[in-house]
């Protein structure tokens, strides 16, 4: 009976994760959630909540979420971020530059995950890639490096591209050098570049007409939660005015952007749960490096491309990692 009881207890501690950062006995672990355009549920939190899972951790049972996002309003990212620091959860998971700004100016103390920084040094996020030195730790998407294959590829979809209208966000932290890295990489190519700056929803449809009048040969969207959030409004004015576009994740060609390529961003959330165990289980987040992507994609658009009337080349299609019909 005695040894019966002794392996019960045993396998009970084996299916809950190890109490970690001071944490009582008994006590569940929150994990504050911070994003702009992610909110929950989607394919990309559960994603995150897939791979917590297969680590031990269930919902209800071992561990507890807070949900925050933003919805689009930036004003609101450092109420969230505050928010979760005043409910002390033992760690945040904070999406993309933003909501990774805010939840640093928050706290120093509670360990902070990236999902989908981008520029972390430069920004201020951590001393070095390898050896982050604060609460901070997480991915980096290295989107900056990839704006060059990124236009090869724009190119090798429309040969006769000269001229691109590169579309950012102004309003929102780290993105100007990002779409500075963007010009520099087309410029790099041979291509005419023009910077479009829409700092919210709003001002979309006067940029593409105004784009619409200067007449650029394609559009590089960037990644920003403004425009991710109007990524379908971004695919109408864009086939309106037949521009070509080119975004940087999946969801924004099922959008209606004609094409994308970037890091997978499931891969990314599903990685983040990796960093989330660790630290629950007593790693210091300045000690765990930051980690780069290793799964890209390029998706294409085959409808978008016949309504703009382009005809995308089939070497490029076999090497899609999707293709929407």
């Amino acid at each position: 009976m005695a040894a019966r009881l002794v392996a019960a207890i045993s396998l009970l501690l084996l299916a809950v994760p190890f109490a970690a950062n001071g944490q009582t006995a008994g006590k569940v672990p929150r994990i504050g959630f911070l994003a702009g355009s992610t909110p929950h549920p989607s394919p990309r939190t559960n994603t995150f909540v897939a791979a917590l899972r297969e680590l031990g951790y269930v919902e209800g049972q071992n561990v507890a979420f807070e949900w925050r996002a933003t919805g689009g309003r930036a004003e609101r990212v450092a109420d969230l971020a505050a928010d979760l620091v005043r409910l002390k959860v033992d760690v945040i998971v904070a999406v993309d530059n933003p909501s990774v700004a805010a939840a640093q100016k928050a706290t120093r103390m509670i360990p902070i995950v990236m999902v989908l920084a981008t520029d972390p040094v430069n920004m201020g996020f951590v001393a070095s890639l390898a050896r982050p030195g604060s609460n901070i730790t997480g991915l980096n998407q290295q989107l900056a490096e990839l704006q060059g294959k990124a236009i090869q590829l724009l190119k090798e979809a429309i040969p006769s591209v000269s001229r691109v209208a590169i579309l950012w966000s102004p309003a929102e932290p780290g993105r100007q050098p990002h779409a500075r890295s963007a010009e520099e990489a087309a410029r790099g190519l041979g291509l005419k570049t023009q910077l479009v700056g829409a700092a919210s929803a709003a001002e979309l449809d006067s940029v593409f007409t105004a784009m619409a009048r200067e007449r650029p040969d394609a559009v590089l969207v960037q990644p920003s939660h403004t425009n991710f959030l109007n990524r379908a409004r971004i695919g109408e004015l864009a086939t309106r005015y037949l521009l070509p576009t080119m975004g940087w994740g999946r969801e924004t060609v099922e959008a209606g952007l004609l094409m994308s390529y970037g890091p997978n961003a499931l891969s990314m959330y599903r990685r983040a749960a990796y960093y989330v165990d660790r630290l629950l289980r007593g790693a210091k987040p300045a000690d765990l490096p930051v980690e780069q992507p290793t799964q890209f994609e390029l998706v294409i658009n085959k409808r978008t491309a016949k309504t703009l009337g382009l005809t995308i080349p089939a070497s490029l299609l076999l090497r899609a990692d999707q293709v929407i019909d």
